[in-house]
């Protein structure tokens, strides 16, 4: 993407965050980037540190307990990390959006669900509330819901529509980036291809970029464009998802390739990643993966790997290639 303008660029993001137990390291030394109209796949175990960077990004890290250490993160030329709470509720809504994991508490029960998204057109537009309520039909239609239950209340929708309906409001204000954080997580399986294809369909429509959270690999390969692979709080694979798919290389998506039933071959067992992700409060010394890695060596116990360049667009944090290329960027 060198000769692309970059969207979204982050550069050795650090969040923490002050517990009871110590500190909690949630986000370490995350770089990546995404282009316009791009999707990135963000993949990873439980507590990588996915919904951290999400909320990072959008200006949400609590604080306290939590806390943006280092790093910077600019969006389309803007420093989002140091920008006034003026200049970013502009942003939030108008720019980005966010479509959070659970649709049954990402809208107000109180209140209609054309209300809820009129209110985001008019909290960034100047326009009327005729229009404002045109807008907001157009946009359930948009989504497969029917004008008429525009007057409808939450409780009377599905999971399914509800996440409809969050959708409709993501796309209000037709941002340039959309956050989906895993979005048929709480939805039924039968909804969830039908959730992920609307989505699919509306950012090629609007043209709009999208961070898509996932644990779901088969999703990344049929709606992303590139894969950032996390482990335990930073970017261990960054790559296109042909070429992550042709040819994954650091140890950790070798396993997680590995752990995924296939249908062309009778296996009794799938292969596992033996061992569990280091606790958040805990500091690995050396490479983060290495206490689970079975190719380990002894330079991986020491010495945190650079981030190497196997190819022009596909980058790996690992030793194995650091000693075979004899380069990498130890950040």
């Amino acid at each position: 993407m060198e000769n692309e303008k970059k969207l979204l660029e982050i550069k050795d993001l650090c969040v923490t965050y002050k517990t009871e137990d110590g500190t909690c390291y949630a986000v370490n030394n995350l770089n990546l980037e995404i282009g316009n109209q791009e999707t990135l796949g963000f993949v990873g175990e439980t507590g990588a540190g996915k919904t951290t960077t999400a909320m990072a990004i959008m200006g949400l890290i609590p604080t306290p307990p939590g806390k943006i250490t280092n790093g910077s993160i600019t969006f389309d030329g803007r420093d989002l990390i140091h920008i006034s709470d003026k200049d970013r509720r502009k942003i939030l809504g108008e720019e980005i959006s966010m479509i959070f994991q659970d649709p049954m508490t990402s809208l107000n029960p109180t209140m209609r669900v054309a209300d809820q998204i009129m209110e985001m057109i008019q909290l960034h537009k100047e326009i009327s509330k005729k229009d404002a309520y045109e807008e907001a039909c157009q946009l359930l239609e948009l989504v497969g819901i029917k004008r008429e239950r525009a007057a409808d209340y939450p409780h009377q929708f599905s999971g399914g529509m509800k996440q409809r309906v969050v959708i409709a409001i993501a796309l209000a204000c037709r941002p340039k980036l959309i956050i989906a954080d895993e979005p048929t997580t709480a939805l039924d399986v039968t909804i969830q291809a039908q959730v992920m294809e609307l989505i699919k369909e509306l950012k090629e429509k609007f043209g709009t970029s999208m961070i898509l959270i996932t644990h779901d690999l088969g999703i990344v390969a049929e709606i992303c464009d590139k894969v950032a692979i996390m482990y335990a709080g930073g970017v261990v694979e960054y790559a296109p998802v042909k070429e992550i798919y042709d040819k994954p290389s650091h140890p950790y998506t070798i396993g997680l390739f590995n752990s995924i039933p296939k249908l062309d071959t009778e296996e009794e067992w799938l292969e596992e990643i033996h061992g569990l992700p280091p606790e958040p409060t805990e500091k690995v010394e050396g490479c983060i993966f290495h206490p689970r890695c079975p190719k380990c060596m002894e330079i991986c116990k020491k010495k945190q790997p650079g981030l190497v360049n196997i190819s022009p667009t596909h980058s790996v944090r690992c030793f194995l290639y650091e000693n075979a290329n004899g380069e990498g960027d130890a950040k």
